[in-house]
């Protein structure tokens, strides 16, 4: 197993199994649901805003490793950033893994799932938080 591939192992393992800001948001400005009816994953993302900024980011749901840990580190990212900062966010994370462009630096962390884009029945479990952020923003 190459060193990329043992990152990429490590961090969706992570995030999996220990989601970051796993839960429900008590004073969520914005929800949204995502569902994915082809394998049964279930994502509900809700976001408190400051003005046009995410203050906090939480999500609740259930789903493979692949959809859990996009949700858990795409709400490590969003928070901080503005309603259109994110929904930039979306589109690159999006073009990533749909059409398999070079991931940009400002994904961080969640560039290690451009591998994603080679395994077509998966991409709908990566893009599955993002849909419900754009729902929310949109």
């Amino acid at each position: 197993m190459s060193l990329l591939d043992e990152l990429y192992r490590e961090t969706l393992l992570h995030h999996y199994k220990h989601p970051h800001n796993f839960g429900e948001l008590a004073g969520a400005t914005v929800d949204a649901q995502g569902d994915n009816p082809s394998c049964g994953d279930q994502v509900r993302l809700m976001l408190r805003l400051e003005g046009d900024t995410i203050a906090q980011a939480r999500f609740v749901g259930q789903g493979c490793a692949i959809s859990t840990a996009s949700a858990s580190m795409m709400t490590d990212l969003l928070e901080g950033k503005t309603i259109s900062q994110a929904l930039r966010l979306a589109q690159q994370f999006k073009a990533m893994i749909v059409e398999g462009s070079s991931p940009s630096p400002e994904l961080g962390e969640l560039s290690v799932l451009a591998g994603v884009h080679q395994l077509p029945a998966r991409v709908k479990c990566a893009t599955l938080g993002w849909n419900a952020l754009e729902e929310a923003l949109g």
